[in-house]
């Protein structure tokens, strides 16, 4: 293990030096932003099991624009897609 601290693995430095990344913070800017706008035209609120998903993701070249966001549930969003057997894509 790379991080690894009296014999024990670091986990608080692992997700510091995750979480820093710049793709990651850009990622969460968008995310973020995405959220506040769907918040301000009244479709999500605070604590209401939804997430905003881009319907074409960022990783894709998807834009955080209005034509491109949905709400979804978080289980639907936060969900690895299957075939119709079940395994993964």
């Amino acid at each position: 293990m790379p991080y690894m601290k009296n014999g024990k693995r670091d986990y608080r430095r692992e997700v510091d030096l995750y979480t820093s990344r710049p793709e990651v913070v850009r990622k969460r800017i968008e995310q973020n932003k995405a959220r506040r706008m769907m918040e301000k035209a009244g479709k999500v609120h605070k604590g209401d099991g939804k997430d905003v998903d881009h319907t074409t993701p960022l990783s894709k070249g998807g834009k955080t624009t209005k034509s491109n966001l949905r709400v979804v549930s978080r289980t639907t969003n936060r969900s690895f897609s299957r075939n119709k057997d079940g395994s993964l894509l």
